[in-house]
């Protein structure tokens, strides 16, 4: 989703050391080192791999259509003019961002059933609900990014929005993907920093159709599944093992609530987060990002896939926001789901576990670490270890004073992208 945005880059921002460096590459067994030519090649590489847009378009150039595939990728994101002009009517009771250069980053999949290739995954009847929620934040200094997972049967205060024709609702206590089906991307916007007081800086909507043509661009993303997999109403027949699925294929398979684990919508989510550190290692290997005919593709799909806040909605909104991300370890690149369980009215439902939930949100409004680990589950909850030990479910670290780094960071039960998928 999000992360195949961090592929994009623009002409005229590679650095000296990158436009030297030759798309080729060394040789079997060349730069293999970790100290010397060999670790500066590496380093070079990477910095070019994230000047996704200056390789394909220095490819391109040499037969003359350089600019034209820049400016085909730059038209294929869609500005979502309606949700910036519905939040510019509510700013004074958004929150404040209180940390300078941290991002907050929603990433909304939708369940449409509209548009080309929708219509397969159920009736049309007009209305759309966000299956896939994450929350994303960056850190201020680039050095960590942390992916939080809101469950869509969270029950949430929302707001009166505005519907697509133009009525507007009524504040209602529901599930949190209904925000979406009643006021769009804006609705959800609002939703969610009511629910957490943090400021969402920017947001991406991707569509079923988008999220399966860029893991077919990537010819496919690696998964591993403990057991044999065979889901009618997923469409979905895998083997055990390791697996590289298809586009088709990693949809059910994010999807899939039947056939795979509990059942539950926390069980998906977390494979929705195993599934979503496969794709960052993928994405960021050097045969996708050194390769233009590899990587034009991803390009495409990615961007053609995207509706953004129209401050994102271009190649340079993109890279600007994900350039200083290319430095980022894969341990430090974690997934986790807000701290819930069952709803106390409705068993089928969820809700906050506090104080968790708002030492989470507390610790992401002021840019402080938060850490994971693996636990006993997908739901979150802090562990009062260092980072980096086992999280202990239903014990709460002590996040100390807001702001002051002198506390260690709590640690949740998640996973990493740079964890083994079949560990």
């Amino acid at each position: 989703m999000v992360v195949g945005a961090h592929v994009c880059g623009t002409e005229g921002d590679v650095s000296d050391d990158d436009a030297g460096t030759p798309l080729g590459g060394p040789g079997p067994g060349a730069g293999a080192s970790a100290t010397g030519d060999g670790l500066r090649r590496r380093r070079r590489r990477r910095r070019l791999g994230w000047a996704g847009v200056g390789v394909v378009a220095l490819a391109a150039g040499a037969v003359g259509g350089g600019w034209a595939l820049y400016a085909k990728l730059n038209g294929n994101i869609t500005a979502d003019e309606a949700a910036a002009a519905e939040l510019a009517r509510y700013e004074k009771e958004r929150p404040t961002a209180l940390v300078r250069g941290a991002q907050n980053v929603l990433v909304i999949g939708s369940d449409t059933r509209s548009g080309d290739g929708n219509a397969r995954y159920g009736r049309n009847d007009g209305t759309e609900r966000s299956d896939t929620t994450i929350l994303l934040h960056l850190a201020a200094g680039r050095d960590s990014a942390t992916a939080v997972s809101l469950p869509r049967d969270l029950m949430v205060d929302v707001p009166g929005c505005r519907h697509p024709d133009g009525r507007r609702s009524d504040p209602v206590f529901a599930q949190f993907n209904y925000a979406y089906e009643v006021g769009g991307s804006a609705c959800s916007i609002r939703t969610v920093e009511k629910l957490t007081g943090i400021r969402i800086d920017h947001h991406v909507v991707v569509d079923f159709q988008g999220f399966k043509d860029m893991v077919d661009a990537l010819d496919g993303v690696e998964v591993c599944l403990r057991e044999p997999v065979n889901d009618e109403d997923a469409e979905l027949r895998l083997p055990a093992g390791r697996v590289t699925l298809d586009g088709e294929q990693a949809l059910g398979y994010v999807r899939a609530r039947k056939s795979l684990g509990d059942g539950s919508d926390t069980d998906r989510m977390d494979r929705q987060q195993r599934f979503l550190g496969a794709l960052v290692n993928k994405v960021q290997s050097n045969d996708v990002l050194l390769n233009p005919v590899k990587l034009y593709p991803v390009l495409d799909a990615a961007t053609s896939s995207l509706t953004t806040d129209p401050d994102l909605a271009s190649l340079r909104g993109l890279y600007d926001l994900v350039r200083g991300l290319r430095d980022i370890p894969t341990e430090r690149v974690q997934f986790l789901t807000v701290p819930r369980e069952s709803y106390t009215g409705d068993a089928n439902r969820d809700q906050l576990v506090q104080p968790d939930a708002e030492q989470l949100f507390t610790r992401l409004r002021t840019d402080e670490p938060v850490a994971v680990a693996a636990g006993t589950g997908a739901d979150a909850s802090p562990g009062g270890g260092e980072p980096g030990e086992p999280a202990e479910p239903g014990k709460s670290g002590d996040p100390g004073e807001p702001g002051t780094g002198d506390s260690p960071a709590p640690t949740f039960s998640g996973n990493t992208a740079a964890e083994d998928i079949c560990e």
